[in-house]
């Protein structure tokens, strides 16, 4: 697709931002966000926001919590409210208004990392509370059935003999599967700007176009295509997780065909902007209880999610280091 095609990262940013204001003046009406801070037990009333609309990743992130939380009674009143666009940052953007705001917590992960790169947002992880990160995906490089690449190997090999030649798909620029591609390229010596790539809006769009022929291989989240991989329809050619994906024996990872992508689609939690220790101890032990409880737990085998908890410094160490990541592949995408 041509870059002309496509507003600035500039021209984005003020779209985008202007949009917080219009999500600010409809939220009244159009979402269920509490204006006041809750008083007391936070674990009364508490409303999880995805930023991104429903039926993406982060919508059920948050509903899986949400699920687990009601399950084990660790919420009594736990909704979930979508406030979608740009990368999770209308939500973002939208959150760091909710100074002390304590009975509201924020899905984030790496698509907000990029998002607030691509967007050059105004806010940032400083703008809130950090809570935890929960867990992560992986994604998987597949192609056709019938393709004739079956390695990691194979397909670079033949990537550098004619590198625009080869046609890739994922999900949008930018994202954690374009990430994927673009660090694979570099590991393998192919230069990040030389990736054609087609962005679809999820894995079954990208298994038609493999089907169809319009494109050669494409980067998935596992879950969104694990089904079509165990039918037969696609073949796994290497998994970006540290080891074999549980159930999925016969697909290797990245790692351990000489290809050390790094890059996951971690998720997680943030408190408001200027809560209280008192509240963000609260919420980290529900939080806490939630990743201990049998549903969340079933929660993660579903979806082939891995558990990756971490807390406190621990989280905002990773937090910086995965920003620096992110923007180094997003520049050398030239995004």
């Amino acid at each position: 697709m041509p870059e002309s095609s496509h507003p600035s990262r500039r021209t984005f940013g003020r779209i985008a931002y202007g949009a917080i204001a219009l999500a600010a003046i409809g939220t009244a009406t159009t979402y269920s966000v509490k204006a006041a801070s809750a008083k007391g037990d936070l674990s009364s009333n508490l409303t999880l926001i995805a930023p991104a609309g429903a039926g993406g990743g982060w919508d059920g992130f948050a509903r899986e919590t949400q699920q687990a939380m009601r399950v084990d009674r660790l919420a009594n009143n736990a909704q979930v409210v979508n406030i979608p666009g740009a990368g999770g940052t209308i939500g973002l953007g939208k959150f760091s208004t909710m100074h002390g705001q304590a009975d509201t917590i924020l899905a984030t992960g790496t698509a907000m990392v990029g998002g607030i790169a691509l967007n050059k947002s105004p806010v940032g992880f400083d703008n809130t509370t950090l809570l935890a990160r929960v867990a992560e995906d992986y994604d998987v490089l597949i192609a056709a059935a019938d393709s004739p690449h079956n390695t990691i190997d194979d397909v670079i090999g033949a990537w550098k003999k004619d590198p625009k030649g080869f046609v890739w798909t994922g999900g949008s620029a930018g994202s954690v599967d374009h990430l994927t591609i673009a660090q694979l390229a570099l590991l393998g010596g192919i230069s990040a700007s030389d990736i054609t790539y087609i962005p679809k809006s999820g894995g079954g769009e990208a298994i038609q176009t493999l089907l169809s022929g319009t494109t050669d291989f494409a980067s998935c989240g596992f879950n969104e295509v694990s089904d079509q991989i165990e039918a037969g329809r696609v073949k796994a050619i290497g998994v970006a997780a540290p080891k074999r994906i549980k159930g999925f024996d016969d697909v290797p990872t990245m790692s351990e065909q000489g290809y050390k992508v790094t890059l996951t689609n971690w998720r997680g939690w943030l408190g408001a902007p200027d809560i209280t220790e008192d509240d963000s101890a609260q919420l980290l032990d529900i939080l806490t209880k939630t990743r201990d409880s049998a549903a969340w737990k079933d929660a993660l085998d579903r979806n082939k999610w891995t558990d990756v908890w971490q807390t406190g410094e621990e989280f905002a160490e990773f937090i910086k280091e995965d920003s620096s990541r992110v923007e180094k592949l997003l520049k050398e995408l030239g995004l």
